[in-house]
């Protein structure tokens, strides 16, 4: 396998595919996610992070990952009216909001994405 397509992690090679979303969601844990964001050029902050743990309580929910517009729909109890928004969760997500938010939060990247 092809080394660009793995992680290094802990002295623990984590599989990805082409575009940098993991393989195995069971590989996943909070330090893993601080390394994707980081490779994202994402500092985490705390909305990043509710935003993280929803998109992956909704996918093992429902087994499908959110789109943008489930997001928006859906996150206002965790992050606050005035936040759940496009301008704002693509300040906190600048490459697609479905698609970074999913790619740390581990989970498969989304079919729809703005």
């Amino acid at each position: 396998m092809n080394t660009k397509n793995k992680f290094l992690y802990k002295y623990n090679e984590i599989e990805k595919d082409k575009e940098g979303y993991l393989k195995k969601n069971k590989d996943w844990n909070i330090s893993l996610a601080q390394e994707i964001a980081k490779k994202e050029n994402i500092n985490l902050n705390s909305d990043h992070w509710k935003v993280i743990f929803f998109v992956r309580k909704f996918y093992f929910q429902f087994n499908i990952t959110p789109s943008m517009r489930m997001i928006i729909q859906s996150i206002k109890e965790e992050i606050g009216e005035s936040k759940s928004n496009s301008i704002y969760l693509f300040k906190l997500f600048p490459k697609g909001p479905a698609q970074q938010a999913s790619k740390i939060a581990g989970i498969p990247k989304p079919v729809r994405c703005l």
